[in-house]
């Protein structure tokens, strides 16, 4: 079923150790509106749409498991030279004394990932405009993000995911359009 190929979706780059943009980083890991929630609404939702739709939330989901991978490159490359002192005084030092160093699903606040991030109402409109709100929230944090840094390697890499997200909700409001115009056909009398 997979071929893994043992690159990133996009090359991800940084130019120096920086903690306090690993732990915000984080909410695009383990938050609401970050990559792995997206991934699982996506991937949940396509079983209740109808067929001519599945392969765009496949594939959606999919890419968004590759941009979970970009983001947990970002931050170990952030934090690989870190120290627990470094760790602490990013206010990550709870995450040190339970984690060490090792990515874990929480959000820049340290909130556990919580399946109540995302869902799947089983109305495929329904299920659409939630999914094109989730990037477009995943989009806004991406700019915030970057707004947060002045390393240009890893604006690099934050750039070209905040661009896929505006792809997705693109494609997620065509597929809206397109189950419209058929539910708009239907005459029930």
């Amino acid at each position: 079923m997979w071929y893994y190929e043992k690159k990133l979706q996009y090359p991800v780059r940084v130019s120096k150790c920086d903690v306090q943009m690993a732990k915000f980083l984080t909410e695009q890991y383990g938050g609401a509106d970050g990559e792995l929630a997206a991934a699982l609404r996506y991937l949940n939702q396509r079983y209740t749409v109808p067929d001519k739709i599945i392969g765009v939330l496949n594939d959606i989901g999919t890419e968004e498991l590759a941009h979970l991978e970009m983001i947990a490159t970002m931050v170990y490359k952030l934090t690989k030279d870190a120290t627990p002192d470094d760790l602490k005084k990013a206010g990550l030092g709870a995450h040190y004394a339970n984690h060490d160093k090792a990515l874990y699903f929480e959000n820049a606040g340290g909130v556990p990932f919580t399946a109540t991030y995302f869902t799947a109402k089983g109305d495929p409109i329904a299920d659409l405009y939630e999914d094109i709100a989730a990037e477009e929230k995943a989009r806004s944090t991406y700019q915030w993000l970057i707004n947060m840094t002045d390393d240009t390697d890893l604006i690099d890499s934050l750039t070209f995911l905040r661009e896929r997200e505006i792809i997705h909700s693109q494609r997620f409001l065509e597929c809206v359009e397109i189950l419209k115009e058929e539910r708009d056909r239907k005459k029930i009398f």
